[in-house]
């Protein structure tokens, strides 16, 4: 199976950066998409970041310009680079991937566990 492993959340100043890693580990044969997504307090779990195969992103409208996803297919690890932080983007950020384990299966999701974010006024 697949393990993903974040790390990097924590508590910052409104306007300060952090930066979120998720590393995976098991047997698979290959990662097809990342992504990041965060539940924030009495809200749904949303989409922040996605990133492909070959590189495309998408990002929610209200991060634009702001964070910055990126991958390294070599270690298996995606990251979110997160600048001028708003006290909005409080929340726990969980990393998803979607990966085949066999090159014939076609992919499945997972989960990380969820880093804490927060962001003081």
């Amino acid at each position: 199976q697949v393990q993903l492993m974040e790390s990097g959340g924590g508590l910052v100043q409104a306007g300060g950066s952090l930066r979120l890693s998720c590393a995976a580990s098991g047997s698979f044969s290959s990662i097809v998409a990342m992504a990041w997504y965060r539940r924030a307090p009495g809200k749904q779990r949303e989409l922040v970041a996605d990133i492909g195969s070959g590189g495309s992103t998408d990002y929610a409208d209200s991060v634009k310009g702001r964070f910055t996803i990126s991958r390294d297919n070599a270690k298996n690890t995606v990251t979110l680079q997160m600048n001028s932080l708003k006290p909005e983007d409080t929340a726990v950020y969980y990393c998803k991937y979607w990966v085949k384990l066999t090159y014939w299966e076609p992919s499945r999701d997972y989960w990380g566990q969820g880093t804490q974010v927060t962001v003081s006024s």
